[in-house]
Parts: structure tokens; sequence; C-alpha cells
């Protein structure tokens, strides 16, 4: 442990509990000068509570402290002297930042002039009433002061109550003793402004765990001393390796006693306070904010051009590249709109878009209306820009009501790419639902982005527009759309049906009622009209997957041999993947299947190429990690769907990581094969949609239409489609914490990735052959950030953690290796500039794997990807 005590001027005082006729709170007595020692000391570790490898720095004074007034009516009322009067020194060691320093010298003349002149406190009932200093000191010096009036308040009874000092206004408890009394503050009650800001999805989000108690010693009516303690504990959820521990002390002991002046005169303490000096002022007690000043930070345009090497398209795949974006992302945080803007019309085009990534993930209001002003939304030379813009706004961490009104704002204009209108509007049903998930959707902004999204699905103006609201819809998951996404669902028409049953698949257990799926279930038995395999598989996942009942389950297991033969089989997996995964439905399933009427070998001998299977990525006891694939086949043996999905879990919330669905439709004609029921007439079609972190992007087409295919057999590359790209902030959490002792803290957690998803299908009309590719790459870096700041000295913990890895899908789903680096920092720095830094590295590797699919799955491939004869003779004959 590196422990540094520094020479530093404080104040405290001493009470006496046993004046006549004083009953609530602790006193002083007459004519005394109360000799007291104090001192504060913050630690900053990992978290295992190890003082020899912590970081911090300890403050400490002799002070003394004198009664100057007492209400001639009530021995509750009273006016207390704090002075500063002798330094302390203390031990150092060798790599003390401290040492050979005099206090002028680290706090600096005008911080010491502050130190040295005596606060005044007004004590009622035990409690401080007002808290006197002079104007225009330090900000950080007053919160010191604060920090220690805020030991002045307790009482002698035990109870709870609401208490304000440098924390806030608190909750407190006290526990009365005969020879101590206990304060537990409960931190998480103390209403204070702080800035801040968190990640709501918790799979994502930060915890944290606070305690703060004080325990007054009290022997011979009075206080021989005051120890309190404040620990602040945080953790990402997703990595508890990225963690931190903030412990913060205050102590109080009395030395002596001595004979002191005379109480001074008076009613009113106002006129007391006069006379003693005019120049003092009551100030509030509750802590309040002060910036650090950065001597010799680079400018925007400066950072800019150190970071925007990495950003280059052929680094993205990097961590570098990450960690770049992170540290421009918080310097855009502080910058001007002007300085956004001017860096913007002065990039290349090569690193653009990585900026405009940059410059959204801010979520400031100087970064929005620069961005606002660099786009130009009715121009579609610069498609690749706006796209990047609107996707960072749909993945924006803690937007706000300005962000959502803005896009409202551009979708009322025009658009010079209709996929960018689209896309505005799929990002807004994105906003909607962040913005509702943090207790907004009472907003002006929100309530309007409602309407227009079921406005839109009521009567839309354009019949083409129905797919956008309803992928709006599937984003914002308003629980007043469930109707409409029902009367699409088994209304609809083709892909307008199939979009709308995998809206309501989104939902959670609680929305999907009996009413709902009611309709599901005269979905998948098309009791009213035929509906496409794809609609009905959706429609049965719904029911299984939300409490089916007991008749529920039977009748879809009693369809299963009275289905298209390739349904057959996908219903089949799908009730094999519920048992073999143990799902929430397992268990009805197996009572179902006590029945021999459900369960018989002519219904499970279905044979078929169509698979359902789900995994695990990884598991622990507190989270989970899973993976499912499904592939649905037409009766021709073309692709119909393939679903590849990835979930995290950590306790009861969970992450749609990611979703990559590819679908193609209408191609039996093209081969002479004969299409299933209800699929006779759809046109050729084959595309690619894409959920990832819970936001659903605008699909994407390979072809429409039988021309369109042929023409892109002819010039199609075997280079995948890109479905998204680009940098992203995934974890963003901020907190400022004002801790008691008048030391302010930081919080600061990012995690920010690289991304590219992309994923193509071949098609062959000669062989009848399709398959699939999927592929995702990403580059993650998260960093962790503690630092307790004095305004001349401060502490910090670094934490940092880095990988590159890859999962692709063909015939399995293949996990490459990743390396994952983990960094640590722990440093201690003056203002003046000497400092000291700490750091520790480890490195590793995660092993790639193959992850199993469903034997069906396999069996595909080898009839798609025959083995190759061996030769015999590698000669010419």
């Amino acid at each position: 442990m590196i422990l540094l005590a520094v020479l530093f001027l404080c104040f405290i005082s001493s009470y006496s509990a046993s004046v006549k006729g004083h009953t609530t709170g602790l006193s002083l007595n007459n004519d005394r000068i109360y000799r007291l020692t104090y001192s504060t000391e913050v630690l900053l570790d990992e978290g295992k509570g190890k003082p020899q490898e912590s970081v911090g720095y300890r403050i400490s004074s002799n002070v003394d402290a004198v009664l100057l007034w007492r209400n001639p009516d009530g021995d509750d009322d009273q006016l207390v002297q704090i002075k500063v009067v002798e330094d302390v020194n203390q031990q150092r060691g060798e790599k003390s930042i401290f040492k050979g320093k005099k206090s002028p010298k680290i706090l600096g003349k005008e911080n010491v002039e502050a130190l040295q002149r005596p606060m005044l406190l007004h004590l009622i009932r035990g409690k401080v009433k007002d808290l006197y200093s002079y104007q225009n000191e330090p900000v950080a010096i007053e919160n010191l002061k604060r920090g220690l009036a805020s030991l002045f308040q307790m009482q002698l009874s035990s109870g709870t109550t609401n208490e304000v000092d440098v924390s806030g206004n608190c909750k407190v408890t006290y526990q009365a003793q005969q020879d101590k009394v206990v304060k537990i503050k409960a931190l998480d009650s103390c209403k204070i402004e702080r800035s801040g800001f968190t990640t709501q999805n918790q799979v994502l989000g930060v915890n944290t765990k606070t305690t703060s108690v004080t325990t007054y010693k009290i022997e011979d009516s009075f206080v021989l001393s005051v120890v309190a303690e404040e620990i602040h504990v945080f953790g990402l959820n997703f990595l508890n390796s990225i963690k931190g521990r903030i412990v913060s002390n205050q102590k109080l002991e009395l030395k002596t006693t001595e004979a002191g002046p005379r109480l001074n005169p008076g009613k009113q303490v106002a006129a007391v306070i006069k006379a003693v000096d005019p120049k003092y002022t009551a100030i509030p007690m509750v802590g309040q904010v002060f910036q650090s000043t950065c001597k010799e930070c680079p400018s925007l345009s400066e950072h800019w051009q150190s970071v925007k090497k990495h950003l280059q398209p052929d680094n993205l795949s990097k961590a570098e590249a990450v960690r770049s974006f992170l540290a421009f992302v918080q310097h855009l945080r502080t910058a001007k709109r002007e300085d956004i803007l001017q860096v913007l019309k002065t990039t290349s085009q090569d690193v653009l878009p990585q900026l405009v990534d940059a410059v959204t993930s801010a979520q400031t209001p100087a970064s929005l209306e620069a961005i606002l002003d660099f786009l130009d939304f009715k121009s579609d030379s610069s498609v690749v820009l706006q796209e990047r813009f609107l996707y960072a706004c749909g993945f924006a961490s803690h937007p706000d009501e300005e962000l959502l009104r803005a896009l409202i704002g551009k979708f009322k204009g025009s658009f010079g790419s209709n996929d960018i209108r689209e896309t505005v509007m799929i990002v807004i049903g994105a906003l909607v639902r962040k913005l509702c998930q943090n207790e907004g959707c009472k907003l002006k902004a929100v309530i309007e982005a409602k309407k227009l999204i079921l406005g839109g699905l009521e009567k839309p103006m354009k019949k083409e527009d129905t797919k956008m609201y309803l992928l709006a819809l599937k984003n914002a998951l308003l629980p007043e759309g469930i109707p409409l996404l029902l009367k699409h669902a088994e209304a609809g028409e083709g892909s307008i049906s199939h979009l709308a049953t995998t809206a309501l698949q989104r939902y959670d257990v609680p929305f999907i009622t009996q009413e709902v799926k009611k309709t599901l279930n005269r979905i998948y038995h098309q009791n009213r009209k035929v509906h496409e395999k794809t609609v009905r598989t959706t429609a049965a996942a719904v029911i299984l997957k939300n409490n089916p009942s007991y008749m529920e389950v039977k009748n879809i297991l009693l369809s299963i041999g009275e289905l298209p033969r390739e349904m057959n089989k996908y219903m089949l997996a799908m009730i094999q993947d519920i048992l073999h995964f143990e799902m929430p439905a397992s268990k009805m399933v197996r009572r179902v299947l006590k029945e021999m009427v459900a369960h018989n070998y002519d219904r499970f001998s279905k044979s078929g190429s169509s698979s359902v299977f789900t995994g695990y990525i990884d598991r622990s006891p507190h989270a989970a990690s899973t993976y499912s694939l499904d592939i649905l086949y037409s009766g021709s043996g073309i692709l119909r769907r393939s679903n590849l999905n990835i979930f995290q879990y950590i306790g009861k919330a969970d992450l749609h990581g990611s979703q990559v669905v590819i679908e193609a439709q209408g191609l039996e004609t093209l081969i002479a094969a004969t299409p299933d029921e209800g699929e006779e007439n759809l046109d050729s079609y084959a595309g690619l949609s894409a959920i990832l972190f819970d936001v659903q992007l605008r699909p994407v087409t390979f072809f429409n239409g039988y021309s369109d295919l042929m023409s892109k057999m002819l010039s199609a590359s075997s280079d995948p489609i890109s479905v998204v790209k680009g940098l992203i902030l995934l974890i963003d959490h901020s907190q400022e914490l004002q801790l008691q002792s008048g030391l302010k803290a930081n919080i600061e957690v990012q995690g920010g990735l690289a991304i590219d998803i992309s994923g193509s299908m071949e098609f062959s009309l000669w062989y009848r052959e399709s398959k699939t590719r999927v592929k995702n790459r990403v580059a993650l870096v998260i960093t962790g950030d503690v630092t307790v700041d004095s305004s001349f000295v401060k502490a910090g913990l670094e934490a940092r953690a880095e990988s590159e890895a890859g999962l692709e899908f063909i015939s399995t789903m293949d996990k490459a290796d990743a390396p994952l680096r983990q960094f640590e920092t722990k440093y201690e720095r003056l203002s003046t500039g000497r400092g000291y830094v700490s750091r520790k590295r480890r490195e590793s590797l995660l092993a790639g794997c193959e992850l199993p699919l469903h034997q069906e799955n396999s069996d595909m491939c080898n009839t798609v990807f025959a083995p190759q004869p061996e030769s015999s003779s590698s000669g010419w004959f």
C-alpha cells in the first residue's frame, strides 16, 4: 500500500453530553478550549480490501473548538467556532509524492489562507442549522469544511430521521448505547444534485453498493472520539474484473481541554456572528460541485489528429481503434459545438464515418447540434454518414428527449434516400423504448412518437410504409400496439404477417395474454385463413415461450404429422429443443407427452432437414450466454429461413445481443418445384434482418424478383453484404460522488466495440441448393476509472479489458480464438505535477471452439458440401 499523509490544515470539535438541561444532542462547556486532532483518509483499490495494494492520501491537522454563544433561553441553541492552530507532521515513505514539500507548496497560497480562516457552526438540538464561512473561498476547501461540520450532527436517542449534511438530504438511523452512539446513513437516499448517467440494461450496467457508519465514543459525559467510515463498491455486471472500491475514513480525537474565552452575550445569533466578524456569510451544508482544470490538455482538433490514424477502416478490427474511440468520446463531452463542427468539416472521407460514430455517441447538446448541422438528410450523397448517425442514436446509452424530438423533426421533413427515412422511424422506435425504460413515457416527444408509430400502422399514407412502422413498433414494444400487431399478423399478407408475428415474439411474458394467444393459435392452426410456414412457426414459438396451457401444447403436438414435410420436422425439433434445454415450457410438454396420442413413433419419426437447436456459449452461477439457430427449409429443399440468436443473461436481466435472420421465398418456380401450402403466389425474394443489442435494424435485401435475382447472380461476388458496421458505445456509466469527508469522487465505466456483421446467401439453380453465411467480427474494450479529487491532490484507479473476437456460422458456429488483455493502473498526483504510478498487465487466450448444432443441420451441410473423393495418384495418369 502507498498511504500518503499530507500536511493539511483542517477543523473539528468535540462535545459534552451532560450539560444541565440539554437532552437531545451534544454540547460544549462554557469557557473552555477543546484541543483535538482530525484526519480524513481515502483509499482506492480493486475491491480486494488489501490496504497494501491501495492508493490514496491522508489529510490531518490539530484544531481548536470554542463555544462562542449559547442561547440563554435553552441549551440546545449554540454557536461554535472551529479554528486551525497547528500542522501535524507525519512520517512518509521514500515514494511519497509529498516528500520534501510544505503545505503552501502542496495546497497553494489561496487554499492555505482559506483553511486558516475559522468557520462557525450554529447548532440547534444537536443538528447544524447554519454553516458560516467567508465569501469566495475555493469550493474544494469549503467542501472539506462541510465534511467536518457533518460530523457535528448527532443525537443521543435512538431513532430514524432526515439530516442535511455535505452528502445531501439523507435518511439516518441512530443507535444509542451507554458509552457510544452509532449513526448509519443511507447513502442511496441522499438527495443531492450531481451529474451522471448509466446504461439502462442491467446486463451492461454497473452495480454499486454503499455504506456509511459513524461511531461516537462517549466517556464521562464527553465524546472521546468520532470515527466515520464510508465505502463505495462498484462492479460491471457483464465483466467482474472491472470493479473498484472507495474507502473514506474520518477520525476525530479529543486530546486536552484548557481555559478559554467567555461566552458572547446576546439573545440573537445573528447579532453575535456580526460582532465576531461582519464578513461571515452563511453557506449551504450540501456539498457543491467543482471541476479541476486541466493545464496541458490538448484541444479537440489536436486530440483528433492523434487518434484518427487508429480509426482508419483497415484498423477497425483492432482494440486500439476502440480505445481511441472511447478516449475521443470523453473529450467530445467537454467540447463546444463550433469546435466539433470544425473537426467534422475538415476530416477526410475515409475516417469520417468513425468520427460521426464518436460525435453521436458523446450525447451532449453541443455534439447533437454539431452533427445535425453537418448532415444533410435531403441529399443522397452522404447516406453512409446518415445511417451511421442514426444507428449510433439507436444504440445511445442514455438518450434524452431532445434527441428524440430532433429525429421526429427530421422524419417530418424530406429525404434524399427512402432507406434513410425508414431508418429514422425505426430508430425513433428504439429511442421510445429506452426513454420509457427510464421513466420517460410521459415526455411530450415520446407521446408524439407513439402517435406517429401507432397512427402510421392504423392508416399508413403509403402501403409500403406498413413495414417501416411495424419495425418501429418492434423496437418500441408499446403495449398499446399489441392489438395492431395481432391485426396485421392474422389478416396481413406475406412479409407483413411474418413481421408482425416476430414483433410479438419480443414482448415480455406479461403482455402475451390469453387473448393474444387465442389469435396466435388461430394463426398456427389456420382457423380463418392459410398462412405461410414462417408465420405459423413463429406463432407457435410465441405460444410455447409464454406459459402455454395443457391444451395449447397438446394441440400443437397433435398437429405434427398433418403439416407440410419440413414444417413437421421443424415443429418436432422445436419441441425436442424445449425438452433438452429445459425451457420453461418443458414441464408442460412432458406432461402432455404422457399421453400416447401425442407421444408416439409415427409423430416423432418425421424426417426432414429443418432444425432447431439452443446451447450455451458460456455459463456460470450468476450469468449465462446462449446461442440458438433454427433453420426452416421448403418442401423442395431450398432454405426458407435461418435464424441465429445470441442472448446474455445476468440474474433476471437479459440482453438480446444479436439476431441475424436470412429469409428466402418464392424460389420454387425457378427450379420447377411445387411450393408449400400458402406460398404459391410469393414473389422471389431473399434478404437479411438483424437485431443488435436489443435494437432492430433496417433489413437488407439480397434480391427482390426474378430479374433482380438473375442480374445479381451474374454480377455477384463472393463477398457478404454488410448488415451493420461501425463503432458503438455499448456501456456508459458516469457517477459523481460527494464523500462525507468533503472530497469528490468520480466513477466512469465505458465499453465500446468495433463491429462488422455481414451475411450472404448463395443459391444454385443448377444444383437446387442454397447456403448461408453469417460473419461477426468485433473488437471490444471496457474501461473503468475511479478518481478522488481535492483540487490540489488526486488519486485514481484505472482498469481496462480488451479483446478481438469472431463468430462465424457456415455449417457449424465457429468461435475463433480471442486474446483477452487486462490492464490496471493506480496513480497519485499533485496539482504541481509530481506523481506516483503503478501498472499491471495480464494477458490470456480464450480458446476458440465449434459450437454444436442440431444433427439435421450437419446432414444438410454434408449434402450441400459433399466430400470430394481422394485422388489415388498425383501424377498425370
